[in-house]
């Protein structure tokens, strides 16, 4: 009986995958911006950088689901995403280079508010950030 009983929760529920790179992947319109916009692929890996995200999804939250990804791996997705770049045209980024016009891009875990939109848009929230600003 209770074999039974799972089984039937298992159809009537069917077990969700959380992967926030699966998810971004599958979006069109959202590769769509990281190829066509170098700012927007710039502020997204900055955002994978150093934050833990969330599913917005009741058993997503009970299960206690995070995903979070290192510097190299973020910049290694954008690179993938964008087809013809190496993931170091993107790896630290954020931190800028003197006498380099870097306008528009963001320091490593650093989330904005476009991409935050985005990231709930697809169904997951920033639940951890791990950068702390300084005064």
């Amino acid at each position: 009986m209770r074999l039974f009983c799972w089984r039937a929760l298992n159809i009537l529920m069917p077990r969700r995958v959380y992967n926030l790179e699966r998810d971004l992947r599958g979006t069109d319109w959202m590769i769509t911006k990281i190829r066509t916009k170098e700012i927007y692929a710039q502020n997204l890996y900055a955002a994978l950088c150093n934050n833990e995200y969330a599913p917005k999804d009741v058993w997503g939250i009970l299960k206690n689901i995070h995903w979070d990804c290192s510097w190299r791996y973020a910049a290694s997705l954008i690179a993938e995403i964008r087809e013809d770049e190496s993931y170091l045209d993107w790896y630290c980024s954020g931190t800028g280079f003197q006498g380099v016009d870097f306008t528009g891009f963001v320091e490593e875990s650093y989330v904005t508010p476009e991409i935050e939109s985005d990231f709930d848009q697809i169904g997951w929230l920033l639940v951890t950030k791990r950068f702390i600003d300084l005064p």
